[in-house]
């Protein structure tokens, strides 16, 4: 996959831990109306451990298959050793799993952080650029770079990330418009972004706080990015994709989705999920996903409730069939499961 066919479909779906799985991707990929973007959308996988892969953990190699109903996908690891990381990548391109290999320098988890991986790699310009240098070298694959403004506002250095990786030939780079500090509060900083853009001449992302066709005009206008990535705006709203792709081709704004849509998704959703994880592991986890899609209906918070009670799919199923069997949301959502 060349960088130009990445870019024909300028709308992408950004690297999420327990969001971007298979299922998920599948799901988004469905819901793609037009042809030639259904074939050519780019989306990323949840964040991989290259130190996982060079152990050959089970579950760090299970998160590496992909199938074709979700390509074109770009698997992101994370890491700090440029050999760990290369040789991620080559194991990567060995399987045949990916189309894109992307490197994680934008993760503010603690846990990431404190181990010196993720954004805690943004305090490092030189380590950046031998880790992406080395990536670039084991693989034939577009490589890709996610990372975000800096640490904090006082050390912000994307530009200079961007230009390293520029000169370690990173294909594109994706910029989160905000610091490691503020995890996702505030609201993103574009002018920041569109520094990058200005700074470098590989294809830059845009992405923060677009969850809307005004957002995104706003955003394509302020960075002049080559793309916008969408990350927490499809939580629960695999549509999104959908929607500001079709407005960003033809400028028509499709509606939200019914209830009637909602639920026939959250149920082809629930059926990827199990059919990938299993019934156990799938309906756990589902459970955050019809948090994420019920946000902001009526009587929501009871129906969150039933669904964190739910035991199997069947429970799952009863609760979605009251979902839209009901016009009085609230004393249906109160009764419980039977």
């Amino acid at each position: 996959m060349t960088t130009a066919e990445i870019f024909r479909t300028p709308i992408f779906l950004a690297p999420m831990a327990g969001v971007t799985d298979t299922a998920f991707r599948i799901l988004v990929r469905e819901l793609i109306d037009d042809d030639c973007a259904k074939k050519n959308l780019l989306m990323f996988s949840e964040m991989v451990s290259a130190t996982g892969v060079h152990y050959r953990n089970k579950k760090t190699l299970a998160m590496l298959e992909t199938v074709a109903a979700e390509r074109p996908v770009a698997i992101q690891i994370f890491g700090s050793d440029p050999t760990i990381c290369a040789e991620a990548a080559a194991y990567i391109e060995q399987l045949g799993s990916a189309d894109v290999i992307d490197f994680n320098c934008g993760c503010p988890a603690p846990k990431i952080f404190n181990n010196g991986e993720g954004s805690a790699l943004m305090k490092n310009p030189v380590l950046v650029e031998k880790i992406l240098s080395a990536v670039k070298k084991s693989v034939s694959l577009p490589v890709s770079v996610k990372i975000r403004l800096g640490v904090n506002a006082n050390q912000i250095n994307a530009v200079e990330i961007a230009k390293r990786a520029e000169s370690a030939g990173v294909d594109f780079i994706a910029v989160h418009g905000r610091t490691r500090e503020q995890f996702y509060s505030g609201a993103a900083n574009w002018n920041e972004i569109a520094k990058v853009k200005a700074a470098v001449k590989i294809p830059v992302i845009a992405n923060g706080d677009v969850k809307d066709f005004d957002s995104l005009d706003k955003i394509l206008a302020t960075t002049q990015a080559a793309g916008v990535m969408i990350g927490r705006g499809a939580q629960g709203n695999p549509w999104i994709i959908n929607r500001l792709l079709k407005y960003f081709l033809t400028g028509e704004k499709l509606p939200p989705p019914t209830l009637i849509e909602r639920a026939d998704v959250m149920r082809r959703h629930l059926e990827k999920i199990i059919f990938y994880k299993g019934e156990r592991v799938g309906v756990r986890e589902m459970r955050a996903h019809a948090a994420w899609y019920t946000k902001g209906l009526t009587g929501g918070a009871e129906l969150r409730n039933l669904f964190n009670r739910a035991e199997n799919a069947d429970d799952f199923l009863k609760i979605i069939d009251r979902m839209i069997k009901s016009t009085n949301h609230r004393s249906v959502f109160t009764v419980g499961l039977q």
